[in-house]
């Protein structure tokens, strides 16, 4: 009886949320991205940056954000000073993942130091360095990237005084093997990325729907919290609090910089109200980011006003306009300008500030804007795209809208992947904006 009342439970359970795993399930999965990426995309990595060994050092709390997406599952944390090393041999092209710690670091990167002949956890790297002999040594050390800065100071004084006086003169930063380890994406994370972003538009779908939202009684803040609890009970957490605004005829467009330095004020949620929606989720690793819109059907109305309806299909078009622009090679400051001039010659006033996503909802890789760096970002922005790397696709666009006699911004933002097929919505994008009461279909 109780495991056909447990089977009833788990069926019923996955009408809502089939893709999400028991804790155990996830903790096996993760572990075995990690042992593929370990053993298929870091060896080219390295050989495409020139490194041939790798050098990531984090004490118990502190840790550097490289070396948490090392971690296996069951590892919470560093422990102690957890110094791990990856030496790719020049001439079989093989690398080596050695820990010098008290114990493996998971199945695939096995422990390194013999305490009983090295009894100072540095001596134990000053002798691997002597063995191997590399020419680069890389350490986490950026100025552009605080993805690849981790290494602190401390473990960088103690770190150059163990690395032996032949070597110091190859040690070098290894930001671009940090952030090609970061933004790179394997087959098996895209079969399981789609299902993540899916949950995020179904989520935003009830939402921003009667289900929770009463005009006149419903607050933002209460959508807002709606947001952050239905994604924590579905199993899933958030890598930041997500936000919900509203635009309306009777109020002024907020200036950018309002619009982006200040978190929305809580609002009781009116007919004729254009709602905005931030929220992502992480799961497995894996973070999402999604920007929509919804509009509150005053008296009479069974849709949208046809003048913001227009300016949604203008921040559509925006979208399309960058992401035509994705090539390899190419910098995310050259993506930008391209989109910019093409979106200028198309009349279209367009603020792109877009960004890879992955193991960090603001991940690493090519910046392509900031809302407050149109002319180009300095370092991220010289970044070139790389195939297999996923972004976020955040922009708007203003347009004036009769109805209202005013602008309206329409900010969007959808994750997308980018490889030798070229851009694609990982699971699509939303074409029309949800109306509340629902009208029948949907804006994903």
């Amino acid at each position: 009886m109780k495991r056909l009342l447990m089977a009833a439970l788990l069926c019923a359970a996955s009408f809502t949320q089939a893709q999400v795993l028991p804790v155990r399930e996830q903790a096996r999965v993760i572990d075995e991205i990690l042992a593929e990426r370990l053993n298929s995309v870091l060896p080219a990595l390295m050989q495409r940056t020139g490194i041939d060994m790798w050098v990531i050092v984090s004490r118990e709390y502190n840790e550097d954000p490289v070396l948490r997406t090392m971690l296996p599952a069951e590892w919470l944390n560093a422990r102690r000073r957890t110094i791990l090393v990856f030496y790719r041999n020049p001439a079989s092209g093989a690398v080596e993942k050695m820990a010098i710690a008290r114990y493996d670091v998971g199945t695939g990167i096995k422990g390194a130091w013999d305490t009983k002949k090295y009894p100072q956890q540095w001596d134990a790297l000053t002798a691997l360095i002597n063995e191997r002999k590399p020419a680069k040594i890389g350490i986490n050390t950026s100025v552009d990237y605080g993805h690849a800065d981790g290494l602190d100071h401390t473990d960088y004084i103690e770190l150059m005084q163990a690395v032996p006086a032949p070597f110091k003169r190859g040690v070098v930063s290894a930001d671009k093997l940090a952030v090609g380890w970061l933004e790179t994406r394997t087959e098996r994370e895209m079969q399981i990325y789609p299902q993540l972003v899916n949950a995020t538009h179904r989520i935003i779908d009830e939402g921003f729907s009667e289900k929770v939202i009463t005009p006149g009684i419903t607050t933002t803040d209460d959508v807002v919290w709606w947001f952050r609890q239905t994604i924590r009970d579905r199993g899933y957490d958030t890598w930041f609090h997500p936000t919900v605004s509203i635009q309306r005829m009777e109020t002024p467009t907020a200036d950018q910089t309002s619009a982006f330095s200040a978190r929305p004020k809580s609002n009781v949620i009116l007919p004729g109200d254009l709602l905005h929606v931030d929220i992502g989720i992480s799961y497995l690793r894996l973070q999402t980011d999604i920007q929509q819109h919804a509009y509150v059907l005053k008296a009479g109305e069974t849709a949208v006003p046809a003048g913001i309806k227009v300016a949604f299909g203008r921040a559509n078009r925006l979208q399309d306009i960058l992401t035509q622009q994705f090539k390899t090679g190419r910098s995310g400051n050259a993506v930008l300008a391209g989109a910019l001039a093409q979106a200028k010659q198309e009349g279209i006033a367009a603020t792109i500030y877009t960004h890879p996503i992955g193991t960090h909802g603001h991940a690493a890789g090519p910046t392509i804007g900031m809302w407050d760096m149109q002319a180009g970002v300095p370092g991220s922005g010289d970044y070139p795209i790389y195939e297999r790397t996923a972004y976020s696709i955040e922009l708007n666009a203003e347009t004036r809208v009769p109805e209202w006699k005013k602008d309206v911004r329409i900010m969007l933002e959808e994750d997308g992947y980018f490889d030798q097929a070229g851009f694609r919505y990982i699971s699509g994008r939303q074409r029309a904006i949800y109306t509340i009461p629902r009208q029948g279909g949907s804006g994903g």
